[in-house]
């Protein structure tokens, strides 16, 4: 069993490009507790954290941009061409990022934990996780996917893989070897399929759906299987704007989450939403204008940031179209209030503002909790 007593940890590992991400995704759909050791890795470097004064140290302040954050950028071209210099960073960052996972997965009521770790195999991270698993899928498609995502060169995406252990090597270690090279649904069989395996039982993210008379609200999280219902019900909403389709939102699974508002088994509003590095965001909001704005939202929300805290969410970021923002009553009413992304102060949730605001909207804010993981020392 795993250091954690009461939790079984899914140990997730594969080299850059092979859908890591995706396929904890998935299995935090199934109801595991994910983690991103490498953006809590971005998190123990950032300015004010404990790694910040240390990696500026060992690498002077050249790598720092105008606002004196660390550039990662520079910093990656010193750590991938020099395999000195990578032991030298890693040596800095993994006793903190080991420190924050402790403390996530202690505070974790899920039972399932999976921790996504590129360096899994190289770190103690191994010996405290009860299996194995590690995303696979060809070199072609590794380099297509760093040119297409991080806009990296050809010689750029090959020289970072190159600089990784061998894949092989990963895959030989491996309890678990999910095939990440096809259509989402085939990747998502594969994972149910060893996740059915598991010896411990499910614990979904929300318990079940809540039980409403007829006529009344019930919140619920959206499963790949309601995926075309979803797509009908967005379609239909945005007047054709968004014609969206089963594959759509299947694909949409590898990146978010959805809640559904029901009313007599019917959508009644879709919310799409995801927790990454500890913060909430919420760039989807499509809703019937059949139900009341105003007694709709407050249950929404109170279910979304329930989920927000089992998955310790420090903050949400919720991202509205003009005519939603409209209505600023109701969203202050429930704590959120409107936001720069400047304003927002910590890095991270800067950086979680910039990746995913969508075009034309503006921004609102809500803490969730005080504390942060791998707050300034």
């Amino acid at each position: 069993m795993s250091r954690w007593v009461g939790k079984y940890v899914i140990g997730l590992t594969g080299n850059i490009a092979t859908g890591k991400s995706v396929v904890r995704k998935m299995l935090e759909h199934l109801g595991a507790y994910g983690i991103d050791a490498d953006a809590l890795a971005h998190r123990a470097m950032a300015k004010g954290a404990p790694g910040y004064p240390l990696v500026v140290r060992a690498f002077g302040e050249w790598i720092l941009d105008r606002e004196g954050f660390i550039d990662r950028t520079r910093l990656s071209k010193i750590a991938f061409s020099d395999p000195a210099a990578l032991v030298q960073l890693e040596a800095i960052i993994q006793p903190l990022v080991m420190q924050a996972i402790d403390i996530l997965i202690r505070r974790a009521k899920q039972n399932v934990v999976v921790i996504e770790a590129i360096k899994l195999l190289e770190t103690d991270l191994m010996v405290g996780c009860d299996t194995i698993w590690v995303a696979h899928c060809p070199v072609k498609s590794q380099i297509e996917r760093l040119m297409h995502k991080r806009k990296m060169t050809e010689a750029a995406a090959k020289q970072r893989i190159a600089s990784q252990s061998s894949q092989h090597m990963k895959m030989r270690s491996a309890n678990v070897v999910i095939h990440n090279d096809g259509t989402f649904e085939n990747t998502w069989n594969q994972v149910q399929e060893s996740w059915a395996k598991l010896p411990m039982p499910e614990e979904p993210l929300l318990t079940a759906p809540l039980a409403a008379a007829p006529g009344q609200l019930a919140v619920r999280r959206g499963r790949p299987q309601d995926a075309d219902r979803i797509a009908r019900f967005i379609s239909r909403v945005t007047h054709g704007k968004r014609r969206m389709t089963r594959t759509d939102i299947m694909n949409a699974f590898g990146e978010k989450a959805f809640l559904l508002v029901e009313r007599d088994s019917k959508i009644g509003v879709v919310v799409g939403w995801q927790v990454e590095n500890l913060v909430t965001r919420i760039d989807e909001l499509y809703f019937d204008p059949s139900l009341q704005f105003d007694t709709t939202i407050p249950v929404l929300m109170e279910a979304v940031e329930k989920a927000s805290r089992e998955l310790q969410s420090e903050a949400s970021l919720l991202f509205l179209p003009p005519y939603m923002a409209q209505r600023a009553g109701i969203w202050r009413s429930v704590g959120y209030v409107p936001q720069t992304i400047q304003g927002l102060g910590f890095r991270a949730w800067q950086e979680a503002a910039i990746e995913t605001m969508p075009r034309g909207a503006s921004l609102w804010f809500k803490r969730l909790r005080a504390d942060r993981v791998l707050k300034p020392l």
